[in-house]
């Protein structure tokens, strides 16, 4: 009998337990997959794997050029691709599931004031000290979550795009397209990743193709589900998304 007292009176901490423990099992394992094998036809040009981004080096948690996402995510996004291809046109993606520890190296890198070796090209009206003030870096990004993308779209067949030369001069990203990188994209108006108010979805001040290029890719990620970041073009988030609360730190292997 004192037993099965016993036994009652650990019953709920047993429960919670369980619990705790399953919460910290999806926390540590979500579902996560390769966009290409879903969507093996898709351009991939992963800027944190390698030098070409506004931090100027590889990105802590970057170990492969890979995009990852969640299934739900993923099948949206083919959906997508599905409706660009009868336009002879594909997309790119610049980024997806993002570690923790990548969020981790941007913001160490925002608190070194003096390291702008990147400025010219990626915040050029922008002082560093201002990042975090002006919405720029942040300790935590939707990307951790897996649903979220950073991409554009690009003719099909795709041009050749001119690899990163880290020693030449660095171009800013507001300036007018064959006037800044060659990234081999539609013109959106601005380069990737450029920290400035041109970058915002709806500028007035982008007009023309790549006002209507913007509005392209917003309209169909919004069929699928998609809601851009009005700061942003390139920066989209599945609304359903099935980890709305979690951050994960999995390193891209």
């Amino acid at each position: 009998m004192r037993n099965d007292k016993m036994l009652c009176r650990l019953l709920p901490t047993i429960a919670l337990l369980f619990i705790v423990a399953a919460e910290a099992a999806t926390a540590e394992a979500p579902v996560l997959r390769d966009v290409r094998e879903a969507i093996p036809d898709v351009r991939l040009d992963i800027r944190y794997f390698t030098a070409h981004n506004f931090v100027g080096e590889p990105i802590d948690g970057y170990e492969a050029p890979k995009c990852l996402l969640t299934p739900p995510a993923i099948e949206a996004l083919a959906k997508v691709q599905d409706a660009l291809r009868p336009r002879g046109l594909a997309l790119k993606i610049y980024d997806c599931y993002r570690p923790q520890r990548a969020v981790d190296h941007f913001v160490a890198w925002a608190e070194d004031v003096d390291d702008e070796r990147m400025k010219v090209e990626f915040y050029p009206g922008v002082e560093k000290r201002n990042l975090f003030r002006d919405g720029y870096i942040a300790a935590r990004s939707g990307h951790s979550r897996g649903s979220t993308v950073d991409l554009t779209i690009v003719p099909v067949p795709t041009p050749e795009q001119p690899a990163f030369d880290p020693s030449a001069p660095r171009r800013s990203c507001e300036n007018p397209v064959g006037e800044r990188f060659a990234d081999n994209g539609l013109d959106m108006g601005t380069g990737f990743d450029c920290f400035s108010p041109l970058s915002h979805t709806l500028n007035p001040a982008i007009t023309g193709a790549a006002r209507e290029h913007r509005l392209l890719l917003r309209s169909l990620m919004a069929q699928q589900g998609f809601e851009n970041l009005a700061e942003e073009w390139w920066h989209y988030r599945l609304v359903d998304e099935p980890y709305p609360d979690q951050y994960f730190d999995i390193p891209i292997r």
